[in-house]
């Protein structure tokens, strides 16, 4: 079993329990869940709002770190917290992308079904084509973690190769909490709006014959910006402690060829 596939299966298990739950219960179960979703994922919200405000100044940490670890060498206790939440971290981004790679697999095979469907049977599913569209989207958004963590996403810095490993750990730190950091805090800001009106309302497809999860797909947004921030603080704390002349931890296995 590798990563992230015990995260699938408890999700798939979840759903199945919940959909034979409302089988058996003739409708009363989902029509409970209507009713209760939007006052309980409002509450939520709200306390994970405050929760994200009163930690938002621990996101820091690296940068004064790093800042002082260039002049004084900080206490062990220190570098060795950085580097078990970096690890961690790194742990939490490669569950979730290795749950969401499958994604992939059935993104080919939707699109191979529904090509047979239109083109041979002359028959269009909306639940099959709205698939494709809720597999790519999540494909991506849970995934761009795990690409940061192993230097997926383009760089236009084209001196970075050419840096010492200092100056590229300049470059990652600055870069951190000049770019990535604020546009994914921009990114949840501005999601937060419509994502209480879609939990508010359960948003569906607007056909008649979609799928009934929108609230979960546009969930899937400011999940991505959350997983950013955290993954930009474990490449943060790397750097910093390359400034500092301390040894970061060691990348996950799957950043060094691991398929």
């Amino acid at each position: 079993m590798r990563k992230g596939d015990g995260l699938l299966a408890s999700v798939i298990l979840l759903s199945l329990i919940l959909l034979v739950t409302d089988m058996i219960t003739d409708g009363q179960f989902g029509a409970l869940l209507d009713q209760s979703l939007p006052g309980l994922a409002q509450r939520t919200g709200e306390r994970l709002a405050q929760l994200g405000l009163w930690t938002s100044p621990v996101l820091l940490v690296p940068l004064v770190c790093g800042a002082i670890g260039r002049f004084a060498r900080l206490p062990g206790p220190v570098w060795t917290g950085l580097a078990n939440v970096a690890i961690r971290i790194d742990a939490i981004t490669e569950i979730i992308a290795g749950a969401a790679r499958w994604f992939a697999l059935g993104l080919v095979i939707a699109t191979a079904i529904i090509v047979i469907q239109r083109y041979v049977f002359g028959y269009a599913s909306t639940k099959l084509a709205e698939s494709v569209i809720y597999m790519h989207a999540l494909l991506f958004l849970l995934s761009s973690g795990s690409a940061l963590l192993h230097g997926g996403h383009v760089r236009v810095d084209v001196f970075f190769a050419k840096m010492s490993e200092r100056g590229r750990a300049w470059v990652d730190l600055l870069g951190t909490y000049l770019a990535l950091m604020p546009m994914s805090a921009l990114i949840l800001w501005s999601s937060t709006g419509y994502l209480n009106s879609t939990w508010r309302i359960l948003e569906s497809s607007r056909e008649s014959d979609g799928l009934a999860f929108v609230f979960l797909l546009k969930t899937a947004i400011p999940l991505f910006a959350i997983l950013m921030i955290l993954q930009g603080f474990s490449m943060a704390a790397r750097a910093a402690m390359t400034l500092a002349g301390q040894t970061p931890p060691a990348l996950p296995a799957a950043a060094e060829g691991e398929i």
